[in-house]
């Protein structure tokens, strides 16, 4: 017996949103303030939007990593909705984001550009702080209507910028739209720009990041503004850079006691593996690790060993990349990159009962790590293991059930081992995830006609009616 496994309950607040709308986000009515409740509907209803229309990196181990960093920024914020949802988005531009409601999005440039995890930690800060700050729903009438339009906006402006469709198109919409929900002149955007330097900064040193960082990453930013003339990153476009603002960051960092901070090495690892889906030819991300192999000191250059190894196995050169990790894994055991770098090698080369092996090792030290989970369902997966693929990305879905990758992963993974009911029901949740009613529901109308047993007939039904009002509420039906 299948189960639907996405949590009714993390979605519910949705089945209450009054009225249709034709432009995809509820409405909910004239003259009211929106409150942190109405602010995480709207930050869903949007979120589903976005994934269908922005390109979006599927790395398990890139979602975890920033994923942590992330929750451990919000555990020192003054943030009151913790319910975030995290989404990278595969663009090379310097850029993060965050809508009302949690919704925080992270493009691959950000950690590209940036030297140390502290500096993306940073940016990250900032647009938390903005969330606590409620920034984007300070109104003093018609918040509710102001801050739709200005979600449509946003929407508009993001996804063109994830999409590299011409920065000019996203600034102008999300400028626009943010200038029709504050109501308000320029002055009142750098007031709330600089609310949150001064509140980001102080998160980022109760979370235990170096205070400097701040100022670091704007002269990144800086340097890249210079580097392409005219056309600063994607994150200055709605966060403009100033002398001043770089001066005060400095000097706000200042104000904190001087000590040591050490950068986690793993961010290196993380920014080689951005680099790798930045370079689509195997023989050519093998060129490149290999010439930054050559130039790079300490942890840059044990990072592009491990983007070497990378390389070397998506090129099938398992041998060298065999060698290559087998100093690094004997020098650090524990590391999850490596550990399924090592994986990955065996899974290569068909040895698929010592990746097997490796992973199940790797869960029994991290239960339910979900890097690891996955890179073991695929091991099933590739080997043919489907039912046992099946049952554990099952299990999975319901410690992440709002991932949509993992639910279409899973759908795929249903279909051969012969689970046609399990297989309606993923391909719901994810059409469901990504703001199609239509289809989802499609999909669980097939699963109703395979229902095993009255007590499923009803749990599904109740799935249908609620797909039907969020629908609704979504305006497409």
């Amino acid at each position: 017996m299948r189960k639907l496994l996405l949590s009714i309950t993390a979605f519910a607040a949705l089945v209450a949103l009054p009225a249709q709308s034709q432009d995809g986000l509820p409405d909910f009515g004239e003259g009211n303030a929106v409150s942190l409740n109405q602010e995480y509907m709207l930050g869903r209803a949007w979120l589903m939007q976005f994934r269908r229309q922005a390109p979006l990196l599927a790395d398990p181990l890139l979602q975890d990593y920033i994923e942590e960093l992330i929750f451990r920024l919000a555990q020192t914020s003054q943030l009151r909705e913790r319910r975030l949802e995290v989404v990278m988005v595969d663009n090379a531009t310097i850029n993060a984001f965050a809508v009302p409601g949690g919704v925080i999005g992270v493009h691959g440039g950000l950690l590209l550009a940036a030297e140390n995890e502290a500096q993306v930690a940073s940016v990250l800060g900032h647009e938390l702080a903005h969330l606590s700050q409620r920034h984007f729903s300070r109104s003093r009438e018609n918040a509710a209507v102001t801050q739709k339009k200005a979600l449509l906006g946003m929407l508009g402006g993001l996804v063109a910028a994830a999409a590299g469709g011409g920065s000019d198109l996203g600034v102008a919409a999300v400028a626009g739209s943010q200038a029709a929900a504050q109501g308000e002149s320029l002055r009142y955007s750098r007031q709330h720009e600089q609310e949150a330097d001064r509140v980001g900064m102080q998160n980022l040193v109760a979370a235990g990041y170096d205070p400097n960082a701040t100022a670091g990453m704007f002269e990144v930013m800086q340097a890249e503004s210079r580097k392409y003339g005219s056309r600063p990153p994607e994150f200055l476009l709605t966060h403009p850079l100033t002398e001043r603002r770089i001066a005060d960051a400095r000097n706000r960092a200042g104000q904190y006691p001087r000590r040591m901070y050490q950068d986690n090495p793993d961010f290196h690892l993380m920014r080689a593996r951005v680099a790798l889906t930045q370079l689509e030819d195997p023989a050519e991300a093998v060129a490149h690790f290999r010439k930054q192999r050559k130039e790079s000191h300490g942890a840059e250059a044990v990072a592009a060993q491990y983007g070497l190894v990378l390389a070397l196995t998506r090129n099938g050169e398992t041998a060298e990349a065999r060698t290559l990790l087998k100093p690094m894994r004997e020098f650090k055991p524990s590391s999850i990159p490596y550990g399924l770098a090592g994986a990955d090698i065996a899974l290569q080369e068909e040895r698929f009962e010592d990746a097997v092996a490796t992973l199940q090792r790797g869960l029994e030290l991290v239960p339910g790590n979900h890097p690891i989970t996955i890179q073991l369902a695929k091991t099933y997966f590739k080997a043919g293991r489907y039912t046992e693929a099946d049952e554990l990305l099952t299990a999975h879905a319901e410690v992440k059930p709002t991932n949509a990758t993992l639910w279409y992963w899973l759908a795929e993974v249903q279909g051969l081992a012969g689970n046609v009911y399990g297989v309606h029901q993923s391909r719901a949740q994810y059409y469901f995830l990504n703001g199609a009613m239509p289809p989802a529901l499609e999909q669980i109308d097939l699963a109703l006609k395979l229902a095993p047993n009255d007590v499923e007939l009803e749990r599904l039904s109740q799935r249908r009616n609620f797909f039907i009002q969020v629908g609704h509420a979504l305006g497409q039906f």
